[in-house]
């Protein structure tokens, strides 16, 4: 039974703010928390973005609400067949067991660091910044996450902010954070606030006739 998310009323305002601009949410295969990936999709299907699911394996994407309910959404791309200059954009989705699986993928962490190289927007939230502290990215950055993630950011280099979301820019890209769930109207806001500058900054390419998916579909 498909599960897919159905469109926001709340992202209105924000239609057409990123034209086309690809967005690639990359998760772990084995577990992501539902929110934070389907509420940030929304946002950028509400605002005429391209959101493209990457995973380390072409496979289903388990989706947990705290580790209970689940639903599967199909990958689009694996970790070792995006290349960072496809994309606008990537978005990192928490949970705490799927943050673990995808800083121990090789291809995912390689993306990161393209990602961050090549100035493209990054948002994280939650238990995703995982990931950032195994690419070795968060020098000199300042970001927000879950508080248990405070220590191992601040070894890796970067400042821990308590905010609701966080846009640092000190840095070859613009890296967004936020601490989880109950920040993530903030967090979407903001992510598609930074990519519609980034667009704007920097042109965007033509989206070569991708058909946007609002629901990718999955199975219970």
């Amino acid at each position: 039974m498909s599960q897919g998310p159905k469109r926001e009323q709340g992202w209105e305002g924000r239609r057409g703010a990123l034209d086309g601009a690809r967005v690639a949410f990359v998760v772990a295969n084995g577990g992501a928390e539902r929110r934070e990936l389907v509420e940030p999709w929304r946002a950028v299907v509400a605002a005429a973005g391209i959101p493209l699911l990457v995973a380390p394996e072409a496979d289903d994407v388990l989706l947990l609400d705290h580790l209970d309910s689940r639903t599967c959404w199909k990958a689009d791309l694996t970790t070792d067949e995006l290349q960072v200059e496809d994309i606008d954009a990537l978005v990192l989705c928490g949970g705490l067991a799927g943050a673990d699986r995808l800083r121990a993928d090789g291809p995912a962490v390689e993306l990161l660091r393209d990602a961050f190289d090549g100035g493209r927007p990054v948002a994280a939230m939650s238990d995703a910044p995982w990931a950032l502290v195994e690419a070795d990215v968060l020098e000199d950055r300042t970001l927000t996450s879950s508080a248990s993630l405070r220590t191992e950011l601040e070894n890796a280099g970067a400042e821990w902010a308590d905010e609701p979301v966080h846009a640092c820019r000190h840095g070859p890209n613009t890296l967004v954070t936020s601490r989880g769930q109950d920040d993530l109207e903030a967090f979407c806001d903001a992510f598609v606030r930074v990519v519609s500058a980034a667009q704007r900054q920097e042109g965007l390419r033509p989206g070569g006739g991708v058909r946007v998916r609002a629901d990718p579909g999955g199975r219970q």
